[in-house]
C-alpha cells in the first residue's frame, strides 16, 4: 500500500508539470508510467497470487522467506518487478521514472525532484529487504500452494510481464512513439 502511494506521488510531479509549456511531454510521462506500474504491479501481485493457498496469504516480508528455494522461476520474477518498481536500469519502473524526472525538469519542480530521489532511494532498501528474505532458507511451517496444471496459464501472464518489464526497459521507444501519436492528437 505504501509503494502504490509513493508511486502515485511520483505520478503527481508529471501532473503538476502539465501547468507548464511541458503540458505533452507531462502527458506523455504520465501515460508511460501508469502503463509501467500497471505491468510491474500485475507481475508482483501476480507472483503473490500463485504462491498463497486458501490456508494462507503473502502478506508480509518474511512469508517470502525461502521462496527463491521452492519456487526459483517465481522469486526471480518477483525481484525483476521489484527491482522495477525501486527504478533500477533496464527495467521499464527506470523508464518511466526518467520520464517523469524529465516532466519535472522541464517544469522546474526541483524540490518534487528532490523527494522524488529520495523517495526512490529508501524505496530501494524496502524492496531488497524482500528479495533477501526470498534468498534465505525456507521455514519448515510456511504453507505454499504447489504449483499445477492450474497454474500454467498464470505462469503464462507472468512470463508476458517479465518480458514486457524488460523489452520496455531496453528499448522504451516503440511504446514511447504510440504515446507521442496518441498525445499529439489529444
Amino acid at each position: 500500500a505504501y509503494s502504490s502511494i509513493a508511486h502515485m506521488g511520483y505520478l503527481l510531479i508529471a501532473l503538476i508539470a502539465l501547468d507548464d509549456a511541458s503540458t505533452r511531454l507531462g502527458v506523455e510521462a504520465i501515460s508511460f508510467y501508469l502503463i509501467a506500474y500497471i505491468v510491474m504491479s500485475l507481475g508482483a501481485f501476480g507472483v503473490a497470487t500463485v504462491i498463497s493457498s486458501s490456508e494462507k496469504e503473502f502478506d508480509f516480508v518474511a512469508d517470502y522467506q525461502g521462496l527463491f528455494w521452492r519456487e526459483p522461476w517465481l522469486a526471480l520474477l518477483l525481484t525483476a518487478m521489484l527491482l522495477s518498481l525501486a527504478g533500477i536500469p533496464l527495467t521499464v519502473g527506470f523508464i518511466g521514472k526518467f520520464y517523469v524526472v524529465l516532466a519535472g525538469v522541464e517544469g522546474s519542480l526541483w524540490g518534487l525532484l528532490l523527494v522524488l530521489v529520495v523517495g526512490s532511494g529508501i524505496s530501494i532498501y524496502y524492496y531488497l529487504r524482500i528479495v533477501y528474505r526470498m534468498l534465505l532458507q525456507p521455514q519448515l511451517d510456511q504453507a505454499y500452494r504447489e504449483a499445477g496444471w492450474d497454474s500454467i496459464g498464470s505462469y503464462a501472464v507472468l512470463a508476458l510481464l517479465l518480458a514486457l518489464l524488460l523489452l520496455l526497459g531496453v528499448y522504451p521507444g516503440f511504446l514511447m512513439s504510440i504515446i507521442e501519436v496518441v498525445s499529439v492528437s489529444i
